[in-house]
């Protein structure tokens, strides 16, 4: 198995039949559950609140890796917090005082992620980096799944694990988007830790044998 994670996405699960979904996961090679709230303002798609991130809590065995894509994330970091959620991710343009959100989001006891949009360069981070636990890269544009990889995420991911290691820091990569056996060998190869793999997982035909797979991958 690499050292590297898997973070199935909750938005690409069949709905009707969750409880059986979050039951593959539980017994799967998965990290991690990734999931992605949307608020139809941030992002042209609305998917889930809280209602449900309660039902699968109390289901899935494995860490949340929620992901707000939406305006002013910080006013929920409390009720994600009372999931259990185990890192939260924030969206660089959504937060105006993003160094106050992550300290927020550690204070509530969980590990703080800011996420980059496609077009959001990662120098961007140069002044926040050290403070966080982890950088969500989006490889493609956010709010639907089933989208085409973009390809420059793949050089953008190998610039900010440059960044990561020329100062010291132990910061872990995400990348989400897009992602399948050919382009998840490609963004570990450039330093991506942790892949988000939503149709490629939800929609195989064996999607345990998947996400072996994906764990198996070597750069």
């Amino acid at each position: 198995m690499g050292k590297h994670k898997i973070a199935p996405s909750l938005l690409s699960a069949d709905f009707l039949h969750l409880q059986q979904e979050i039951e593959m996961i539980n017994a799967s090679d998965a990290d991690w559950l990734h999931i992605d709230v949307m608020d139809g303002v941030f992002v042209p798609n609305i998917s889930f609140g809280f209602p449900v991130m309660e039902a699968v809590r109390a289901l899935c065995e494995k860490p949340l890796d929620v992901h707000l894509m939406i305006v002013e994330p910080q006013k929920f970091i409390s009720e994600v917090a009372a999931l259990g959620t185990y890192l939260m991710n924030v969206h660089y343009e959504a937060c105006s005082h993003l160094h106050r959100t992550v300290y927020a989001i550690k204070d509530a006891g969980m590990k703080a992620a800011v996420t980059l949009n496609p077009h959001t360069p990662v120098e961007l981070l140069e002044d926040i980096i050290a403070d966080v636990d982890m950088v969500l890269l989006m490889s493609v544009n956010p709010g639907f799944g089933a989208q085409k990889f973009i390809e420059h995420s793949v050089a953008k991911t190998a610039r900010l694990k440059q960044m990561i290691v020329s100062k010291g820091l132990d910061t872990l990569i995400e990348v989400d988007g897009g992602i399948n056996r050919e382009t998840g060998k490609r963004l570990l190869a450039a330093g991506a830790d942790v892949l988000v793999a939503g149709n490629f997982v939800f929609k195989s035909e064996n999607p345990i044998e998947t996400i072996r797979e994906l764990k198996r991958l070597a750069p």
